[in-house]
């Protein structure tokens, strides 16, 4: 498989499996084919609701979204997806 059936793929399975969360504006974040296993590792980044903390989110916060990264491997000899798991950003390095 090529590049864009890889993306394509992952944004449509990260869209299906998260449906039920609301998941909005599911984008690419990065993508990376890893030839030992045969296998596209796509990050893919996503917006839905935050769970309440507190109950003054619960009841009188405003619902705010938050920024979820995922990456999904996909076999590329053919297509499926073999794993979905969490991609945890660095903070960047200011000085």
């Amino acid at each position: 498989m090529d590049v864009m059936e890889a993306i394509a793929i992952a944004k449509k399975y990260v869209g299906e499996i998260f449906a039920e969360e609301r998941a909005t504006d599911v984008a690419l974040e990065e993508i990376a084919y890893d030839e030992q296993h045969r296998s596209w590792d796509v990050t893919i980044g996503f917006s839905r609701p935050s769970i309440p903390s507190t109950a003054f989110d619960l009841f009188g916060g405003a619902l705010s979204r938050t920024r979820t990264y995922k990456i999904v491997r996909i076999s590329d000899p053919d297509g499926t997806v073999k794993s979905i798991k969490d991609r945890f950003l660095q903070p960047r390095d200011e000085s």
